[in-house]
């Protein structure tokens, strides 16, 4: 089993979606990434960062640094239950290979269907398969956010 699927594994676990892991080059800083659908405290870093440093002791992961962490309000989308998860909200994707010759496109994220996303970006509508997307970003929308804290 892999860091990042014992990390999943884990992290799930506690209830919490696990996001994304980026390491040092030589593995010894893992960076965790933590999510709910209340977002994340502080209470919930030092939680699981409790709970991976102990299960990191029993299964002898070899690393110096542990960060466990939020994904920020511009998270990353990687899985097709993010995509899901965030229709209607605004995002950023960077695709593998140019269509039309561009690679980045901003827009709103309309829907999923089967393995095609649906972008909407000025009244336009663009389909591009999961696989072709190379990152994806949520564009933060600094108003909702307020608008939630209320």
């Amino acid at each position: 089993m892999s860091v990042a699927e014992l990390i999943e594994q884990a992290v799930s676990g506690l209830g919490y979606e696990f996001v994304d892991l980026e390491t040092s080059p030589r593995g010894r800083l893992l960076r965790v990434f933590i999510d709910t659908d209340k977002g994340i405290t502080v209470d919930d870093c030092v939680t699981v960062s409790n709970h991976l440093t102990r299960l990191f002791m029993v299964e002898n992961v070899d690393y110096d640094r542990l960060e466990v962490s939020s994904p920020g309000l511009d998270r990353p989308l990687r899985k097709t239950a993010d995509f899901i998860r965030f229709t209607g909200q605004e995002a950023q994707l960077r695709l593998r290979v140019p269509v039309g010759n561009q690679r980045n496109f901003t827009g709103r994220l309309a829907g999923v269907a089967g393995d095609r996303l649906t972008l909407e970006v000025k009244g336009e509508s663009y389909e591009f398969e999961l696989s072709q997307i190379e990152r994806a970003r949520l564009v933060p929308d600094f108003e909702r956010k307020q608008e939630l804290k209320r």
